[in-house]
């Protein structure tokens, strides 16, 4: 099942005393901490840069000490998707789009941009919003408003090769929708928000709802609910499932 798609599987972030001597070895300094995650997980979602802009010597920082074959994703900054909501953006986007490719090259994998649940749907705003990104990444759209889950925003992102990212949140929906051949799903947690621990079967279930998507070719697979140790139990649960080795651990 897992040989015919590249499978991406990680967490939303890596810095969580919670792991503290359950992932990270006892006596781990914490300035290694991100050298040990990115030498057991192949992928990592990086949540520092939507609250504050990302710079070239972090960047440059995590791809010397992640693994070859790493790959990052990398959350547009809440300037861009929260503040300015997309209004007059160009720049900003150009200058985050050249740091994270400079700083990453081919271990950046995809460009996250998350908007608010305040930001409902209007044709005009997908538009925008689809103008204004770079093709030549590969870009996901979270929806945080349930008025996006809708046949014609997913044709118009199809159209343009831009991936909805499906996900598991308490208000949402958590169907599995494909868009492009990247699939991109964000385990947020639910009941509860951040915390909640998800059955094998319901992990089990949003796999192979995936894997009966046709174009898909590359799944990215984020999990959010990082303040247990929720978060990477599911990540090597779903390694095992998938046969997902990473660097012989």
């Amino acid at each position: 099942m897992s040989n015919a798609i590249n499978w991406h599987i990680g967490c939303s972030g890596f810095y969580y005393k919670e792991w503290k001597e359950v992932f990270y070895p006892k006596g781990l300094a914490v300035s290694k901490w991100f050298g040990y995650y990115a030498n057991h997980v192949n992928t990592l979602e990086s949540n520092v840069s939507f609250y504050r802009f990302p710079s070239l010597s972090m960047l440059q920082k995590w791809y010397r000490e992640s693994a070859p074959g790493f790959s990052f994703t990398v959350k547009a900054p809440r300037s861009i998707t929260h503040f300015k909501k997309f209004v007059d953006c160009k720049s900003l986007l150009s200058d985050f789009y050249l740091v994270i490719r400079d700083g990453l090259q081919e271990k950046l994998g995809c460009v996250l941009f998350q908007l608010p649940p305040s930001l409902g749907y209007s044709e005009e705003r997908l538009q925008n919003i689809i103008c204004q990104l770079d093709p030549s990444f590969t870009n996901i759209i979270e929806f945080r408003h349930p008025d996006w889950w809708r046949e014609d925003v997913y044709r118009t992102l199809a159209d343009k090769n831009i991936t909805f990212c499906s996900q598991s949140h308490p208000k949402l929906s958590d169907k599995v929708i494909c868009t492009s051949p990247v699939m991109y799903y964000r385990f947020h947690g639910t009941p509860e928000l951040y915390k909640s621990v998800y059955s094998h079967e319901f992990l089990n279930r949003i796999v192979d709802e995936i894997t009966r998507c046709d174009k898909v070719k590359d799944v990215y697979l984020y999990f959010n609910n990082t303040m247990t140790t929720a978060a990477i139990e599911h990540v090597r649960y779903l390694q095992q499932k998938l046969q997902v080795h990473f660097n012989d651990v």
